[in-house]
């Protein structure tokens, strides 16, 4: 009797844990959407502070993901400030004047690693625990 009582709370608390998580996908949504509207990095840099807000709000079957998504972010974001380079104007072969090889390596590193297919893979299936479980997209 005991044991069911425990699966009982654990099974509410993550129906919880997953409605908290997808009133949060619905509230962000247009938002996370018109973020992403532009595409590439510069767009991923801008709904960063909305992904760690969804994140905070995740249920533990995806925090792996929206970790991964969020870490490769902010890394890009902050090799392209420390280098002094705007992500919107960055040229890979127009690099602007004075930006040495290696903080263009560096930058080529962090992009790499972004649009790599291990953080597409956590993009996709962070758009799919979504469509699962809160029958809506992240983005719109």
């Amino acid at each position: 009797m005991a044991g069911l009582l425990v699966a009982g709370v654990l099974v509410t608390g993550c129906a919880d844990d997953q409605q908290r998580y997808c009133e949060a996908v619905e509230e962000h949504q247009a938002e996370l959407s018109e973020q992403l509207a532009a595409g590439g990095p510069v767009a991923l840099i801008d709904g960063l502070a909305t992904f760690e807000e969804l994140a905070e709000e995740a249920p533990a079957d995806i925090r792996d993901e929206w970790s991964l998504l969020i870490d490769r972010v902010t890394v890009l974001r902050d090799v392209l400030d420390e280098v002094g380079v705007d992500a919107a104007t960055y040229d890979v072969e127009r690099p602007p004047a004075g930006l040495d090889d290696a903080d263009a390596d560096r930058i080529a590193r962090a992009a790499r690693d972004l649009g790599s297919e291990e953080t597409q893979r956590a993009l996709a299936d962070l758009e799919q625990q979504a469509l699962d479980v809160c029958r809506t997209p992240l983005v719109v």
